[in-house]
């Protein structure tokens, strides 16, 4: 990297918060997209760690005046190559913006800067006895303007939505060093184009997100846990759309097959408390009336025996209900060594039962192992592309792309969560016309005219 840039950005943030050696900026350079799956890694590159947004618009605006590569690194939790560097740039960690700044009850807000983690946000609300932050994607390191990046959901999205429903308002820093107030408490608002959305979701390549307000939710007096299995993968799909029409909406609904889920519990060491089935449908109930709780639970039960259930558990005691959501979380790392690839496509619910059977017909067809585990309450389903050794077959792209094209076919998306990054850029024609990807990239030059934010990121020039 240029000394010239080196002591610049020294100038900026302060000598203490300029990273230049090799070893210490490698663990900067990427994230969490699979071995098989990643960019290649440029390791040319620096460091900065701004405590402020006015530092973060003076980092900027130099960078744009003087054509050089800017990426913005989060928790680094992401699995599309989003925060991967692959080219010489100045990485801005975000680590030393995290103070949560505002609790307000009265309008049900939080604002924190954008380092603040889901963890920071769980502990701050932990022992709040009415309000608690409701999106979960799964990593808790995940900081907060990261999410907002990504448009993060998780497991409790069926009931409360995605990132996108959360924030009231966000400012952000432009490539060119502008500084963006969007937004705030306000429930409604509808003067001018809403900047706010554009930005959310849109993975670090339009502007810096560096502080955030965004909705509390009340919290629910009792939680319970229900498991049903089945013994058919297609029983249990069309259970959902049925409950979900009679107006029962719990906080997760988890599709969780046997494979996945058997050798998550054996890694941590736990039980998992059926036995029998091939699948699962994992629910989380919550309610202000404990009653009204367990006859949800009973309802539910009810729907899935009338659609093929084999069996159903309601887990009783606290640590039953950490104990399955932890070897729910834990499906991922403990399949890591034979993972290519983790799909996260969405369809309609309508959908689901079709999409699945097209997933198994693909994996007898391409004689390469699919394991899933999904969101299936809003019809997002990870499709873990599975070997012996970890390495991607020959045939993955073609496999891939007919998953995302029948996707598309069924009115979904080829990610729902994970996001476009650098992983899947070159699949967007699959899902967009050439006018859309056209608009998208004009969008793209407006907000950063010289490309110097996160490029090949999202949207590729």
């Amino acid at each position: 990297m240029n000394e010239q840039i080196i002591k610049n950005m020294k100038e900026i943030i302060g000598e203490d918060w300029v990273i230049t050696e090799p070893d210490k900026v490698g663990t900067y350079c990427e994230d969490e997209t699979e071995p098989e799956m990643k960019p290649v890694v440029c390791k040319d590159c620096i460091v900065v760690k701004p405590s402020c947004t006015n530092e973060i618009s003076e980092i900027m605006k130099y960078a744009n005046s003087n054509g050089i590569t800017v990426m913005v690194r989060g928790g680094a939790t992401g699995m599309a190559g989003g925060a991967v560097a692959t080219q010489p740039s100045v990485i801005i960690s975000m680590e030393r913006l995290n103070k949560i700044i505002e609790v307000d009850e009265t309008n049900l807000t939080v604002e924190c800067e954008a380092g603040v983690t889901l963890l920071d946000l769980i502990e701050k609300f932990k022992n709040h006895k009415n309000l608690f932050f409701p999106i979960h994607p799964g990593d808790e390191g995940a900081q907060v303007g990261g999410m907002v990046s990504t448009n993060a959901g998780g497991v409790r999205a069926v009931q409360y939505g995605v990132m996108r429903d959360q924030v009231r308002g966000l400012e952000a820093v432009l490539p060119t060093g502008e500084i963006l107030e969007l937004g705030g408490k306000l429930i409604k608002n509808n003067t001018g184009l809403d900047f706010k959305d554009l930005i959310i979701g849109s993975e670090g390549s339009l502007a810096v997100v560096t502080k955030v307000t965004l909705k509390l939710q009340p919290k629910k007096q009792y939680s319970g846990s229900l498991i049903v299995s089945f013994d058919k993968d297609e029983d249990a799909v069309k259970a959902v759309p049925i409950m979900l029409m009679k107006g029962i909406k719990p906080l997760a609904i988890e599709y969780m097959e046997k494979a996945p889920t058997m050798a998550s519990a054996e890694d941590l060491g736990l039980t998992w408390p059926s036995s029998s089935g091939n699948v699962y449908l994992y629910f989380i109930v919550g309610s202000d009336d404990q009653d009204k709780m367990y006859e949800t639970c009973e309802k539910i039960v009810e729907i899935c025996e009338e659609c093929g259930a084999a069996d159903s558990f309601i887990a009783e005691s606290s640590k039953e209900q950490r104990d399955i959501l932890e070897i729910r979380s834990h499906v991922y790392p403990s399949i890591k060594k034979k993972l290519v690839d983790t799909l996260d496509v969405a369809v309609p619910i309508s959908y689901l039962p079709e999409f699945m059977d097209k997933i198994r017909t693909l994996s007898d067809e391409f004689k390469i192992e699919i394991q899933t585990i999904g969101h299936i309450g809003d019809g997002n389903m990870h499709n873990f592309i599975m070997t012996e050794d970890g390495k991607k077959p020959s045939k993955y792209d073609e496999l891939v792309d007919n998953i995302y094209k029948y996707a598309i076919k069924c009115g979904g998306t080829i990610t729902a969560e994970h996001g476009v990054g650098k992983l899947r850029i070159n699949k967007l024609p699959i899902q967009f016309s050439e006018k859309e990807l056209s608009i998208a990239k004009e969008i793209k030059k407006i907000f950063d005219p010289n490309n110097i934010l996160n490029p090949g990121t999202k949207i590729k020039l």
